[in-house]
């Protein structure tokens, strides 16, 4: 019997983010160790960033999203920030939740240069 080509999505999700992600994907190793390294470093990143005026796109993000760049062969931030609005396995990554609006590119970009010159 054909299945029907249902053109009504549903409202709202039950499944998390994270139960998305299966329990053996390689990304999840590497998350783990990409946290523990960048957690050492949490130190440094306050030293780089002041304390008033309206925040920037966290260091943590910043760094994860360079890493799914490479090692996805990610051609250009525009395109790592376009897949960051449709792809969940790079939302989980970064430490996106599945509603959170995506950085514009021009964003990500200087603050990743910000980031970069600060050290």
């Amino acid at each position: 019997m054909r299945g029907e080509d249902e053109k009504q999505s549903a409202m709202f999700s039950y499944v998390t983010l994270e139960q998305r992600i299966p329990r053996d994907h390689p990304l999840r190793s590497i998350r783990w160790m990409t946290d523990r390294a960048l957690e050492r470093m949490s130190v440094q990143f306050d030293e780089l960033y002041s304390a008033t005026g309206r925040p920037s796109i966290a260091p943590e993000r910043l760094i994860r999203g360079q890493l799914l760049q490479v090692l996805y062969s990610v051609r250009s931030e525009r395109q790592l920030i376009e897949q960051l609005d449709y792809n969940l396995l790079f939302r989980w990554f970064v430490g996106l939740e599945m509603d959170d609006e995506v950085w514009d590119v021009t964003v990500f970009t200087k603050n990743r240069e910000r980031l970069i010159d600060a050290r």
